[in-house]
């Protein structure tokens, strides 16, 4: 099955078939929005319909509180590329700005869902608010589903342990560099996407290890430190050691992401390569000398072959 995806919805010329829909950032596309998602679509199989997600771009807050705003965990483009992965039918990435902002609760339940869409059933978090002021919540969308002719079903958190399953929770584990934490939120690994640049060439010229310097896409990067990861090239995945800082042997550049690809051979200048950040190692460290960071560089990758062989 493919995954419609449809930004404006002036590209619907007529609501959907029965659709099943759930709200929401989705920002990281975590366990807890799985559990919504699934829910979805056993809704939609149940009454013969089509599973919807409705997601905005930019994240609101870019828009409301732009200095409240949070890192993304997922760019838009991964975002959507994991909840159609997850076998939604339509995807609606609507974009979202001051004029959208400004409708309010009633109006986006009966000119939008109803009117446009053709909502039959709602799925939401147990904490779901919407419209203007943020004044519509699940008791509002009862009220008018039972007038307007749709369902509502509310989904509890997911808790993993003692911690429930959010993106806040997952944005400070990978701050933190606890990356084995944050992929049991999430799922999945947490990865960055982005474009090899030319870097100092320090790492192959000096140093014996040479690196792939990259300019991310992401906004949310891992505590600075030395990490084992795994490196998507293409559809090849390769083990690697990508450190994250200021190079302070060198003395005190800008932040860099700087991976060395195990095995590899090759010129990755201008490509996209994804990184999937498996364990932190240690911290970044000033070294006395050159020498000295070779053969620390020469035990990060004994270490993390090790933790990468283990997985």
């Amino acid at each position: 099955m493919t995954t419609r995806i449809i930004h404006d919805l002036a590209e619907l010329q007529s609501p959907l078939r029965n659709p099943v829909l759930t709200i929401g950032n989705f920002d990281g596309v975590h366990r807890g929005h799985l559990a919504l998602f699934e829910r979805v679509k056993i809704r939609a199989r149940a009454i013969g319909g089509v599973s919807v997600v409705m997601t905005f771009q930019p994240h609101p807050l870019k828009i409301m509180k732009p200095e409240k705003a949070p890192p993304l965990i997922t760019p838009t483009q991964q975002k959507l590329a994991l909840i159609a992965q997850s076998g939604i039918h339509t995807i609606l990435c609507l974009q979202f700005d001051e004029t959208f902002a400004a409708i309010s609760a009633e109006d986006f339940v009966q000119d939008i869902l109803v009117e446009k869409i053709g909502v039959k059933e709602l799925v939401v978090g147990y904490d779901y608010t919407f419209g203007h002021n943020r004044t519509g919540n699940i008791e509002l969308l009862r009220v008018m589903g039972k007038n307007l002719g749709f369902q509502v079903h509310v989904v509890q958190p997911v808790l993993m342990g003692k911690r429930v399953v959010s993106s806040t929770s997952i944005r400070e584990l990978i701050r933190a560099g606890e990356l084995a934490k944050a992929k049991k939120l999430l799922g999945r690994d947490y990865q960055i996407c982005g474009t090899v640049v030319k870097g100092k060439n320090r790492g192959g010229r000096l140093l014996g290890f040479p690196t792939a310097n990259l300019e991310v896409v992401d906004e949310l990067t891992p505590k600075e430190g030395v990490y084992a990861v795994k490196v998507l090239i293409d559809d090849h995945i390769y083990n690697g050691v990508t450190n994250i800082g200021h190079n302070p042997t060198f003395g005190q550049g800008p932040l860099s992401i700087e991976t060395h690809i195990l095995d590899y051979s090759g010129n990755l200048l201008g490509q996209t390569i994804r990184v999937n950040f498996i364990e932190r190692l240690r911290v970044e460290k000033t070294y006395k000398s050159i020498e000295e960071l070779a053969r620390q560089i020469d035990l990060d990758v004994k270490v993390a072959r090790e933790v990468l062989e283990s997985q």
